[in-house]
C-alpha cells in the first residue's frame, strides 16, 4: 500500500478537510472577510457570506467561531436545507438545545427566550451560523427577521450569519425579503484563487502537512490551476489524487501528466 507521507516527507495526509483553523491559508480577501464578520458580531449585528461552492465559506464560518471567545459568545451552527419554516425552526432549536415540540409560534417563543436567557442571565452573546443558506426557501429566510426582533425591534440580542452560494444574494434582493436584507450589517464575498494564489496555496498546504518542499513542478501547478480554476475544493482533490498517482509510479515529483490522469479519475 502506498504511503504518501513516506514518499514525499509529509507528517500527515495533505489536502484533506481536516485542517486546523490555526493552519488556514492566509489570503487577504479571506482575512478581510473574517475581520469584518467578527466586527459585525461584536457590534451585535447580523451579516451574510456569499461565496461560490468550494471557495471556503464553511472554513470562514469555522474561523469566525474560533475567533469568538467562549466566555463572551455562545455560537450555534446549523446547516440549512430545503425545509419548511417549522422544520427549520426545529433544526435551530436542536442546535441551541431548545425543546422542538409544539406549534411554530411556541417554538419561536422558546428560541427567543433562550437567546434572551443567554444574553441577560448568562451574560453571553448568542450567535447563529447558518451554512448553505442558499438552500433556504424564501419564507424560511424570513425567520431572520423574526428571530432578531426583540422588545418591538428595539434590542440587538442575537447575531445571525447567513452563508451561501450566489443564489442567496439573489434571494435577498427580492422585494419580499427587503426587510431581511436590511437587517444585515455586512455582506462578505469570497472568490476563486488566482494562479499566483494557487501556487502559494499548494505550498502552504504542503508545509502544513510537514513537507519541507512542494512536490509539484511548474507544469503540474499550471494543470491544477487550469483544471481546478482556482476552486479550493477542486484544487485539493486534484492535488491529493495527483500525489497518489505520483506515489504509485514511484516518482518524486508530480508533473502535468499526473494531474491530467487525476482529473479523469475524479470527475466524469
Amino acid at each position: 500500500m502506498m504511503d504518501l507521507r513516506a514518499q514525499f516527507g509529509f507528517t500527515q495526509l495533505p489536502f484533506t478537510r481536516e485542517i486546523r483553523v490555526a493552519d488556514r491559508f492566509h489570503l487577504q480577501l479571506f482575512d478581510e472577510a473574517l475581520e469584518a464578520l467578527l466586527h459585525t458580531v461584536e457590534q451585535r449585528m447580523s451579516a451574510a457570506v456569499i461565496a461560490p461552492a468550494g471557495t471556503g465559506k464553511t472554513a470562514l464560518l469555522r474561523a469566525v467561531r474560533a475567533g469568538l471567545p467562549e466566555a463572551r459568545y455562545r455560537v450555534h451552527y446549523v446547516k440549512a436545507s430545503n425545509l419548511s419554516r417549522k422544520d427549520m425552526g426545529r433544526e435551530i432549536a436542536t442546535a441551541v438545545g431548545v425543546d422542538a415540540a409544539g406549534n411554530f409560534a411556541t417554538l419561536l417563543r422558546r428560541l427567543q427566550e433562550r437567546f434572551l436567557e443567554a444574553s441577560d442571565t448568562d451574560g453571553v452573546r448568542p450567535v447563529l451560523l447558518v451554512d448553505d443558506a442558499h438552500d433556504l426557501r424564501r419564507e424560511v429566510l424570513g425567520l431572520v427577521r423574526v428571530l432578531t426582533n426583540f422588545d418591538m425591534d428595539s434590542r440587538l440580542v442575537v447575531s445571525v450569519l447567513l452563508a451561501g452560494q450566489p443564489l442567496l444574494a439573489q434571494n435577498l434582493q427580492r422585494p419580499e425579503l427587503e426587510d431581511v436584507a436590511r437587517r444585515l450589517a455586512h455582506c462578505a464575498t469570497l472568490r476563486t484563487l488566482s494562479r499566483d494564489e494557487t501556487v502559494k496555496y499548494l505550498e502552504h498546504r504542503c508545509t502544513v502537512a510537514g513537507a519541507r518542499a512542494s512536490p509539484f513542478d511548474g507544469g503540474s501547478i499550471d494543470a491544477i490551476y487550469e483544471l481546478g480554476r482556482g476552486n479550493l475544493r477542486a484544487t485539493d482533490a486534484l492535488a491529493l489524487k495527483s500525489l497518489e498517482l505520483c506515489c504509485r509510479a514511484s516518482a518524486r515529483v508530480v508533473d502535468a501528466n499526473h494531474v491530467v490522469e487525476a482529473r479523469k479519475l475524479l470527475w466524469p
